[in-house]
């Protein structure tokens, strides 16, 4: 019931803020430049509202506050408020980052936003304090289950190190994965369901409740960002959710799963690396454009069919991990 009530409270609080945000960030002109190396068809959705994850990001930090007054009042079960602090701090840090990232290219008008080292400096930074919490002071320790096994293995020193590079992977894979109308939200909806309902089955109940309500306000974001977008969430939405899977996936012991239930992420990062490197090495293109949902445009798939055919692998890999993981 507390689940269920955190992802109703987060949906309805994403579609009331979208109504109100979508018009002020285009009062604001706050608008997204595409790329000129993208798809050609993509140029009709320049000047779409962008930095549209502030709707879920309040949608959900907004439902936290409402099931906790739900839990007061109607004396739900203990709940672990130190893991939820724990998992916002990393989910907000990383969407802060992302927004000074959108501020700097969409208000300052300079394209590239943040330097490449001045994102990686900044995210590492976070990854760093985060890990470090977790192996030092958090219930989790330095422990990450195998996938499949059962088994639990003591990473000792080198957890802070595997973490910081988990992070960091999935934040900017994520990230990269938000290139499509409603591909990083429904990826990442589905995702956060699937450590919702794990969490739940084992009793973490704040990784269930922190998943729930992300998923809650992503299905009401899922409102205006579904083809044709009315609003994008900016770098401020995914690195917000690449941070809030990954604070997820730890605090289950399980940044392994990550790889798998995270599969479409790891791929759209996989295909920049290869197209990269194979254009560096030979001047040949695997790909006809990456991240790899580009070269499924190019190929004539519909926008949508992909964000369908990626969502079901997702699912697909979602109950895998479920059954047998």
């Amino acid at each position: 019931m507390l689940y269920f009530v955190g992802v109703v409270i987060a949906w309805v609080l994403s579609l009331i803020l979208g109504a109100f945000i979508i018009p002020a960030l285009r009062r604001l002109k706050f608008g997204q430049e595409i790329r000129e190396e993208g798809p050609a068809w993509h140029a009709s959705k320049s000047g779409t509202p962008t930095m549209g994850g502030i709707i879920f990001i309040v949608g959900a930090v907004a439902a936290l506050a409402g099931v906790y007054l739900w839990e007061a009042i109607a004396g739900t079960p203990d709940i672990s408020y130190f893991n939820i602090i724990l998992m916002l701090f990393l989910a907000l840090a990383f969407g802060a980052i992302g927004f000074v990232d959108d501020y700097i290219k969409v208000v300052k008008k300079r394209n590239l936003g943040l330097t490449a080292a001045q994102k990686f400096s900044l995210q590492f930074l976070v990854a760093l304090v985060f890990s470090f919490i977790v192996a030092t002071f958090g219930e989790v320790g330095t422990v990450i289950e195998i996938p499949f096994s059962g088994a639990r293995v003591d990473l000792s020193w080198l957890y802070i190190p595997f973490v910081i590079c988990v992070m960091l992977a999935t934040v900017n894979s994520v990230n990269l994965t938000d290139g499509l109308d409603g591909l990083a939200t429904t990826i990442t909806l589905i995702v956060s369901l699937f450590y919702t309902v794990t969490a739940a089955q084992i009793d973490n109940t704040a990784v269930a409740l922190f998943g729930s309500v992300i998923a809650g306000s992503l299905i009401g974001f899922l409102f205006y960002n579904w083809k044709p977008a009315k609003v994008f969430m900016g770098d401020t939405g995914s690195l917000f959710l690449g941070g809030a899977v990954c604070a997820m996936a730890i605090l289950m012991r399980q940044p392994i799963s990550l790889l798998i239930v995270g599969f479409v992420y790891v791929a759209e990062t996989l295909s920049v690396i290869i197209q990269v490197t194979s254009y560096k090495l030979t001047k040949k293109r695997v790909f006809k454009m990456s991240p790899i949902h580009h070269h499924f445009e190019m190929c004539g798939w519909r926008e949508t069919v992909i964000v369908c055919v990626f969502s079901a692998v997702t699912l697909a890999l979602c109950l895998l991990m479920y059954f047998w993981g």
